[in-house]
């Protein structure tokens, strides 16, 4: 098994291709190991020691390590890691996944919301995936887009300006409801 790693805009995440799929559906955010209790790849990376977040895509897995750790010196383990478990032929993820998409919205702005996740779905998501992270709808309130940003784009030293000058220029333009994008807390 060959393991290709690709840097992201975000220093402090590498993104590993397995050359297999990592999820068949959706994407994974694991922000710490606690919350990767339900994954035997994300708690295999985790043990590796110096990282701080997993994020599964359909046939990637970017990794976040701590500030005060190097990648020359978790990178081998972080490799080992992911080879071992696909070859254990362990599951990535036990039980039922939960589709890490969009959240659901209700109310008077259905077709507004409907329009901003088309967008999202069409035009920012496969960009962003290709960097390794995720975008989703988090909520629309009186103009403003709430976006969680998952994976490489989270932390991400540009991830202000991929928000405020690419995505929020894009959504101002097809939708004119649209004042300004923020982004949300995990």
């Amino acid at each position: 098994m060959f393991i290709q790693t690709e840097s992201t805009p975000n220093p402090a995440t590498l993104k590993f291709l397995p050359g297999q799929t990592v999820l068949e559906l959706g994407t994974a955010d694991f922000p710490s190991e606690a919350a990767a209790a339900k994954s035997p790849l994300a708690r295999r990376i985790f043990a590796a020691g110096g990282v701080t977040g997993v994020f599964f895509g359909t046939d990637f897995v970017t990794v976040t390590k701590a500030d005060a750790v190097e990648w020359q010196h978790i990178k081998p383990a972080i490799l080992g890691a992911i080879m071992e478990h696909f070859q254990s032929g362990a599951p990535v993820i036990e039980g039922e996944q939960a589709a890490s998409g969009h959240a659901e919205h209700t109310g008077e702005d259905g077709d507004i919301v409907r329009q901003i996740k088309e967008l999202l779905d069409t035009r920012v998501r496969p960009a962003v995936a290709q960097d390794g992270g995720d975008i989703t709808f988090h909520g629309f309130d009186r103009g403003v887009v709430y976006l969680h940003m998952q994976g490489a784009c989270a932390g991400c030293p540009s991830s202000t300006l991929t928000l405020k000058m690419g995505i929020e220029n894009l959504l101002r333009h097809y939708i004119p409801e649209v004042l300004e994008v923020r982004p949300v807390a995990a």
